[in-house]
């Protein structure tokens, strides 16, 4: 079993910046990639960014490129998300997960990814 963690969400003025974490643990965590995704209230579950471990080749979603990088420590099981030039409309619940097994070479989906974390909320404020 995987168990993802998010941590780094909070308020942010409009144009400010804030780093996400994901840290993963359980049985040998071996996932070929890893994303992030946010849902706001009342809206679908949105992909940000993807990274795969082992190249370390990272994409995004065309709302976030230019602004949001993801990286990742391969010794502590860690995926970032440096997200730069916030706007109002980037505030949502983020989540970090990877996929149960190999897929997709570059995931973007929900249903591609079985394991999820809890979130954090990241507020924009104008």
């Amino acid at each position: 079993q995987v168990q993802l963690a998010e941590s780094g969400g909070g308020l942010v003025q409009a144009g400010g910046s804030l780093t996400l974490s994901c840290a993963a643990s359980g049985s040998t965590f071996s996932s070929y990639a890893m994303g992030w995704f946010r849902q706001a209230p009342g809206k679908e579950r949105q992909f940000v960014a993807g990274i795969r471990w082992s190249s370390g080749y990272r994409y995004y979603a065309d709302s976030v490129k230019g602004r949001f990088t993801i990286s990742r420590d391969n010794a502590k099981n860690t995926v970032y998300l440096q997200m730069n030039s916030l706007k109002p409309v980037d505030t949502a619940v983020y989540h970090c997960a990877a996929p149960g097994g190999l897929g997709a070479e570059l995931p973007r989906y929900p249903y591609q990814f079985h394991y999820w974390g809890q979130g954090t909320q990241v507020t924009v404020s104008s």
